[in-house]
């Protein structure tokens, strides 16, 4: 059946989960009722209803308020909404050929339906009417922002064009969407078709018995029994660079990884960069900027990509510096093997590693067996009843999109509850690198009452193999903390609309209550609390947790260096004035060399892996946003250690109030302000990472 004839088979309302209310435990999507035949005639329909409330308030013959205008106009789309959330969610988490061609079918009529709205002159009219009364109006601080917000949007969507520009702006935004999705869906190809099969036990030389179990269990898995077979993800590719003592074969894992979607075959991403970038440079022509990053930043704390190269700038000198020691300490270490030769990049975690044994005697598989997924877990969820009385249960009466996935229900210290997390913590094929939090439901107010958000965390850890539970990387620990600091953001939020709610803040602000997170993982305070061994359940012993402490700031020249470099090449791409003729490598390699990178370390993404700034626009011109907000983290982290008690109640208070619960409802900074009291300084992020 084709998805066509399979939509309209599914199409009616009574059988189509999206077309009312969910009928589930705290009305989650009911993922075990969704067919993959409901999506289409689900957008469908939520597009025509909410074209339909758009058209009511932009016809509405009363004079335009804020009730009938602007909030109308936040309350209108609720069942697009709903199947947007689920499915887009799951495209990036657990997608197949199917879902794949919904997603190219809907990306086009979603774009069109926005720019439909955003264009609207009857409808932009009305805004324009409440918004030049917003000094007259008697309205809430979260109410003007609404309003600001709603005004501005209408702006860089293109509402003041003339009537030929705005069809240029649709056709630029048509092809963008377009284009975004291709190169996401290539990039998963890519990574998903490389297989390193190794047959020759002499090959598997220097590697970790827990990567052997893995390699083992995906070779049987895929019908090779008696190999072990090597992917690019994370959990395996990383440990592989790692450990491998077969110089050859991580140069060919590495070179497999630096290259997907730029091997010159029909999931090659360079030409569809390209025509990003151009199509960027138009839109933001066409809405009065001259670069695509002025259209960006004007909405970030940074506002300017003078402010963003010129931060960058103050943390790259030291951290080039840094790495270049240990560039010095490695090729010392190679240059006493047996076939001493200049470091590459396939070199650098491999004798990292090496050093990191010799200099701290630390390996990071001493580590794993203490880090054992639900201790991990139970840790996240210690901390943060310490720091703000929240308690997490697991929740089994409510329906996952996969087997693998669990649920839990967090409530507050007087009972409250705050929203539901469903965590997808292991690689598979349906599901993109990287880890994510996103939202099924966002936190708001109806009718007085708060709606509880269900949020997502999704990861790539490494799985349980060989009887062995899922036993985690210290870099793996570092991502749950980070990753869980985000779902506090939506979870605490306290926010009347849902617009302005928990995470919708500007993208070089919302990584701070992220990375915050990170602070506590390896402080011995809860190391000590949750790290236990998953055999004896024997705490981490004193002498681990002190090697960990020293050995902190190993490694920041290269951590700092590879990301700074990709932020430098997405501040290059999008400060273009013209990109008609762009070629994408010789314009990576211009950006690398005026740089000054070290030869052996890549940029942490290369152009067509670049999946933060390419396959959508979560990121573009704002790569930098992770160390704009390292500096805010490590400034209000010192606010915690200035107290003596890491766990400090009265500051974690502060931040939740001042900050966690207001959205995007005030600016960024004065938020910040009224949680420290002043702006922030860079110095405590340069000592934290070794750079002063």
């Amino acid at each position: 059946m084709t998805i066509a004839a399979a939509a309209t088979a599914c199409s009616g309302v009574g059988s189509n989960p999206f077309f009312g209310e969910y009928q589930t435990p705290h009305q989650v999507p009911p993922f075990d009722k969704i067919k993959t035949a409901h999506y289409l005639p689900a957008f469908e329909e939520g597009i025509k209803r909410e074209a339909a409330e758009v058209q009511s308030i932009a016809a509405n013959p009363q004079a335009p308020d804020f009730a009938n205008t602007i909030e109308a106009l936040e309350l209108s789309g609720e069942m697009l909404r709903r199947v947007r959330y689920v499915f887009f969610n799951l495209v990036e988490a657990e997608t197949n050929p199917e879902m794949d061609a919904i997603a190219e079918t809907v990306t086009p009529m979603l774009s069109t339906h926005r720019d439909d709205i955003l264009l609207n002159e009857q409808l932009f009219a009305r805004i324009t009417a409440v918004y030049g009364q917003r000094d007259t109006l008697s309205l809430s601080l979260e109410q003007k922002k609404l309003l600001e917000n709603t005004y501005k949007n209408f702006v860089r969507g293109g509402a003041a064009l003339s009537p030929e520009s705005k069809e240029k702006l649709r056709q630029v935004n048509e092809q963008l969407a377009t284009l975004l999705l291709r190169f996401g869906q290539n990039l998963l190809s890519e990574t998903n078709s490389f297989r390193l099969v190794i047959d020759d036990a002499s090959d598997l030389s220097g590697l970790p018995q827990s990567l052997l179990d893995a390699a083992a269990a995906t070779a049987e898995a895929e019908g090779q029994k008696g190999k072990w077979v090597f992917t690019l993800k994370n959990p395996s590719i990383m440990p592989f660079l790692q450990y491998a003592d077969s110089r050859p074969l991580r140069e060919k894992m590495l070179n497999a990884y630096a290259n997907r979607a730029n091997n010159g075959n029909d999931k090659d991403n360079n030409a569809v960069v390209a025509q990003i970038v151009s199509l960027r440079v138009q839109k933001a022509n066409l809405l009065g900027y001259e670069t695509y990053a002025d259209y960006v930043l004007e909405e970030c704390m940074a506002k300017t990509s003078q402010s963003v190269y010129s931060m960058l700038a103050q943390v790259w000198e030291p951290a080039l510096r840094k790495a270049k020691q240990e560039q010095q300490e490695q090729q010392a270490l190679a240059d006493k093997g047996a076939a001493p030769a200049p470091l590459t990049a396939a070199d650098w975690r491999y004798y990292a590693q090496k050093i990191k044994q010799q200099s701290y005697d630390l390996d990071d598989e001493q580590l794993r067996p203490y880090f054992k997924l639900e201790n991990v877990r139970g840790g996240i969820f210690t901390l943060v009843e310490k720091l703000y009385g929240v308690t997490f249960t697991q929740v089994t009466d409510v329906p996952v999109y996969h087997k693998d996935v669990v649920c839990f229900g967090a409530n507050d210290s007087n009972g409250d509850f705050l929203g539901l997390i469903y965590m997808d913590f292991f690689p598979r094929s349906g599901k993109r690198g990287g880890a994510w939090m996103t939202d099924f439901r966002e936190q708001r107010y109806h009718d007085g009452k708060r709606v509880a958000p269900v949020i997502s965390l999704v990861c790539n850890f490494s799985p349980a193999t060989n009887g062995a539970p899922a036993l985690l990387t210290p870099d793996e620990v570092e991502t749950f903390f980070h990753e869980f600091g985000h779902a506090l953001h939506s979870l605490f939020s306290s926010c009347r609309y849902r617009s302005l709610a928990g995470t919708n803040v500007p993208r070089d602000f919302v990584e701070m209550l992220s990375q915050i997170m990170e602070n506590w993982a390896f402080q011995p305070e809860l190391l000590n609390l949750y790290a236990k061994h998953y055999e004896t359940s024997e705490v981490i012993p004193a002498e681990l947790v002190n090697k960990i402490t020293a050995s902190a700031r190993y490694g920041q020249g290269f951590k700092t260096v590879e990301y700074l470099a990709a932020s430098w090449l997405d501040m290059d791409y999008h400060i273009l004035k013209d990109a008609a003729k762009i070629d994408v490598q010789q314009h990576e390699k211009s950006s690398m060399d005026k740089l000054g990178l070290i030869p052996s370390i890549l940029p942490r993404y290369r152009t067509t892996y670049f999946n933060h700034i390419f396959s959508s626009s979560a990121y573009e011109a704002g790569y930098y946003s992770y160390i704009w907000s390292e500096v805010l983290d490590a400034d209000a982290f010192d606010q915690f250690v200035k107290t003596g008690n890491i766990f400090d109640k009265g500051v974690a208070t502060a931040l939740r109030k001042c900050i966690l619960e207001r959205g995007g409802t005030e600016d960024a900074m004065t938020l910040y302000k009224r949680f420290r009291g002043s702006e922030p300084s860079i110095t405590p992020l340069l000592v934290r990472r070794g750079l002063k």
